[in-house]
């Protein structure tokens, strides 16, 4: 059995979802399907939410009713018989209600995540009708019978592998399974999600705990390219990676995978394929153990960064500095990008501002505290990078006139990450793909 995910410009327009149909059905292979919301959806679900948040009731209402409007056209063009038409109706009608009704109810967060799972759940269902319209056998497998987080938001691999070999068994003989990307319940019981991205992660996990032969993850590119093609003219996807170089250019920016989602199909050594609904038979990405070859691979980017710089001259031999600082950051649970240290100073970065006043705040006693916003970090990925000959030579050779405020090599053999001012960021991608791949 295999896990097919399908974003949400996959599925956001009738006729993609036709052509899911006959992707999935085209081989014999048994298989779960996963499905993110329709395009644009989930944004649409984010601003109701929000004006709820602001009491702006009658902005909601007026956001709810354009969203209707739009699955009412959807679902016109993506069925055509009276029972199926009248089935996705019924689906529409029934999540609208649900939204229409918490206008009248008190705001909380987790009415907010309710908000945010109608996008899966709607697509899925539609997507549902379809293929009963088209009569190709499947069953519906709601992701929150199975899908569960604890009280970190950690998923919980071994209570969803098992709930999930029950609900399978109950339909063995069936070889399609539709399911939903993203949302999940937490340890309370209540309706949550695996944030931004989740679907991905989902697939992963499914995959995991299925024992999956091959988990695609199926998008509008065919692949991961060697840099970004929406930044640079000329770019190429890269044919096989490993679990290693994927999950570095996931973190650092490459906007095709959700960086969480490839722990479950590392840990369970499920391959995953990166292929593309629009050119169904490219080639793609395949990513295993194995890396396949050596040398750099690709470049990401990860906007968003904050540098902090601590300087003490307390610091010279002092024993337990570095510990007392990463523990600000450890009582905030924000994570660390990089770090580079001198006899004086620590430089690092985050990727997360939300308790920047409280950390530079718990900071100030060890030392100055230099704060530098709307920074990027630049990752150059590939295997065993760091022993190639001459590589920081041709790298710095590429980017003369950059300026770079911090530069991580050692940390990762399969990486190499500076820091730049977010200004810099174009014509560093795009002198880095002239100068390591040869490409204007």
């Amino acid at each position: 059995m295999k896990v097919m995910k399908f974003g949400g410009t996959s599925v956001g327009k009738p006729e993609r979802m036709h052509e899911v149909a006959k992707l999935i059905t085209r081989d014999g292979e048994a298989k779960v399907v996963v499905l993110s919301a329709l395009s644009g959806t989930t944004n649409a679900l984010v601003e109701i939410g929000d004006s709820l948040s602001r009491n702006s009731r009658r902005e909601a209402f007026e956001q709810i009713e354009n969203l209707e409007a739009h699955y009412r056209n959807f679902i016109g063009a993506l069925v055509t018989s009276p029972d199926a038409l009248a089935a996705a109706a019924a689906i529409v009608t029934e999540h609208f209600e649900f939204l229409n009704i918490i206008l009248k109810i008190s705001f909380s967060e987790a009415l907010y995540k309710d908000i945010l799972a109608q996008g899966e759940l709607l697509s899925t269902k539609l997507f549902c009708v379809y293929l009963r319209e088209q009569g190709i056998s499947h069953e519906y497998l709601p992701a929150l019978e199975f899908m569960t987080i604890d009280n970190y938001d950690e998923p919980q691999i071994g209570s969803i592998r098992v709930r999930l070999a029950q609900l399978l068994k109950k339909h063995s003989d069936c070889p399609l399974f539709i399911t939903q990307g993203y949302i999940s319940r937490n340890s309370r019981g209540e309706v949550d999600n695996l944030k931004r991205g989740g679907s991905d992660y989902s697939a992963s996990l499914i995959a995991a705990a299925i024992n999956a032969t091959v988990c695609e993850i199926w998008t509008d590119i065919d692949g991961m390219h060697n840099n970004d093609p929406r930044v640079v003219g000329k770019t190429f996807a890269i044919e096989q990676l490993s679990f290693e170089e994927a999950a570095e250019l996931a973190y650092f920016g490459a906007k095709i995978l959700h960086p969480a989602s490839i722990w479950p199909a590392q840990h369970y050594n499920v391959p995953v394929r990166l292929l593309n609904t629009m050119q169904p038979d490219a080639k793609g990405t395949l990513i295993t153990e194995v890396a396949g070859s050596e040398g750099v691979k690709a470049v990401a980017a990860k906007d968003g960064i904050t540098a902090i710089k601590i300087k003490s001259s307390r610091m010279l031999l002092a024993y337990g500095f570095l510990h007392k600082i990463f523990e600000v950051f450890e009582k905030y649970r924000t994570s660390i990008d990089m770090v580079t240290t001198s006899e004086v100073a620590v430089s690092l970065t985050i990727d997360n501002d939300m308790y920047l006043k409280e950390i530079a705040r718990e900071l100030e006693p060890f030392g100055t505290v230099e704060i530098d916003t709307n920074q990027t970090i630049v990752s150059i990925v590939g295997n065993e990078i760091t022993a190639t000959p001459n590589l920081l030579n041709k790298l710095f050779d590429a980017i003369t006139g950059i300026p770079v405020r911090m530069v991580s090599y050692g940390g990762s053999r399969h990486n190499v990450s500076l820091l730049i001012p977010r200004a810099h960021k174009e014509d560093t991608l795009r002198l880095l793909n002239k100068g390591l791949f040869g490409l204007d």
